[in-house]
């Protein structure tokens, strides 16, 4: 939480006095379509009643603190609280999980929330908080009543019968159905990073390309995919969307080891150190080994006419938040 000086104690530091606000407290990994629905709730009621909107989120995942298997994460925390901002919340609290937080009974767990001022909860019919996930929604209705906030239930999002979550993208993305990804999402899946010196074979084969040291997210299955790149400015505003077709796996006619290459259509500036971020649209093939270097060459230019061809049905939404 922010913190300001308080004059009558000395110079001290003392945390400002808390907002009314509805919060909504998740993971929030991915920012999906279900995550959206619940901000619009609580937006919804904030302005009903004159309330700001927070989200509180942790870091890191709870179940790497209580002993759950680890999952590989859709989003980092900044591009998260991006995210978050632009569905709606005003203010997003990441709250460092740890041992004893986690040992928090639910009754104090929701009194962590009220003295950061909550006067209303947004959750889902599955909210689970407190040690050993003790409190469910039940419980957080009979603590809403002693203590005087509400309790706003938003059901799961459902699309074309699959229930729309973070697990539900990662099981998308591992199999490369990143347009079915795209759908839970409401955007195009992404990851993020700095484009480094590769070793220019790209170039040789005429079709140069943007080697991607990309941020520990989840990427998508090894393959060819048709891509959005944005380059960032130095303080990570997007623009200049650029269509080109990527490869990401061990690129298995050279042997050369894992990267994630990106060819860019129509474009000719050195982006060189820059930070981008590249988004997913359509799978066009698997990764595949070619006998020689003609081979590959005219499957690549294959690959660009069908990145090209998808390209041009992109969902515009699915790039907004690119």
């Amino acid at each position: 939480m922010t913190q300001q000086v308080d004059p009558a104690s000395g110079g001290n530091v003392a945390p400002p006095p808390p907002r009314a606000t509805v919060i909504a407290p998740g993971n929030y990994d991915g920012v999906h379509l279900g995550h959206q629905a619940l901000l619009r709730r609580a937006t919804q009621f904030a302005e009903q009643h004159n309330l700001s909107t927070t989200v509180l989120t942790f870091d890191p995942h709870p179940g790497a603190v209580i002993g759950a298997t680890a999952k590989a994460v859709l989003t980092l925390h900044p591009r998260r609280a991006e995210l978050l901002r632009t569905a709606g919340a005003d203010r997003v609290i990441v709250q460092s999980f740890t041992h004893d937080f986690a040992s928090l009974s639910p009754e104090d767990f929701v009194e962590t929330l009220l003295a950061r001022g909550a006067r209303a909860l947004v959750v889902g019919p599955d909210f689970h908080f407190g040690s050993m996930r003790g409190g469910d929604v039940a419980l957080l209705e009979t603590l809403a009543r002693a203590r005087g906030f509400t309790v706003l239930l938003e059901p799961p999002v459902q699309l074309e019968g699959e229930r729309v979550s973070s697990s539900a993208i990662r099981t998308a993305l591992i199999a490369g159905h990143v347009r079915r990804a795209a759908e839970l999402l409401g955007r195009v899946h992404e990851v993020q990073g700095r484009v480094v010196l590769g070793d220019q074979r790209g170039r040789t084969l005429g079709f140069p390309t943007a080697n991607i040291a990309i941020e520990p997210v989840l990427p998508p299955a090894d393959g060819v995919y048709a891509v959005l790149l944005r380059e960032l400015d130095g303080v990570g505003n997007a623009r200049n969307l650029i269509h080109g077709v990527a490869n990401l796996g061990t690129r298995p006619t050279f042997a050369a080891g894992r990267s994630v290459e990106v060819h860019l259509f129509d474009f000719d500036r050195d982006i060189y150190d820059r930070e981008v971020r590249v988004g997913f649209v359509e799978r066009i093939r698997g990764e595949q080994r070619f006998a020689n270097l003609e081979e590959l060459r005219a499957q690549i230019a294959r690959d660009c006419t069908r990145a090209r061809e998808l390209l041009g049905t992109v969902t515009a939404n699915w790039t907004e938040a690119l």
